[in-house]
């Protein structure tokens, strides 16, 4: 079975750290329908808690990931210059072209 992407998972994770507590401070706490500007400051204040005490991990992966696609498309445009820098070192300065 193919491993799903780290950053859909973390995502995913994230809004239902947001979503979960935004809908018990709305079903438990009828004060906050009226003040829904406050319940979702509250509750992005908890998802904010939540992510960063349980979803280190899936942050990690997903900042892994991250860099190695940076890599592979770095690595691409490293091999074009290392290319041309040994072309420019092959011809010497005294091999102008005459005009």
């Amino acid at each position: 079975m193919k491993k799903p992407a780290p950053f859909l998972v973390y995502t995913v994770l994230r809004l239902l750290a947001f979503l979960v507590p935004l809908a018990v401070l709305w079903v438990f706490f009828p004060i906050f329908r009226e003040y829904w500007w406050l319940a979702a400051i509250f509750a992005a204040l908890i998802g904010m808690s939540i992510s960063m005490l349980f979803l280190r991990r899936p942050l990690t992966d997903a900042s892994a990931r991250l860099v190695e696609r940076r890599e592979s498309r770095s690595s691409g445009g490293q091999a074009d210059a290392d290319a041309e820098d040994q072309a420019i070192d092959a011809h010497e300065p005294g091999d102008e072209p005459k005009a």
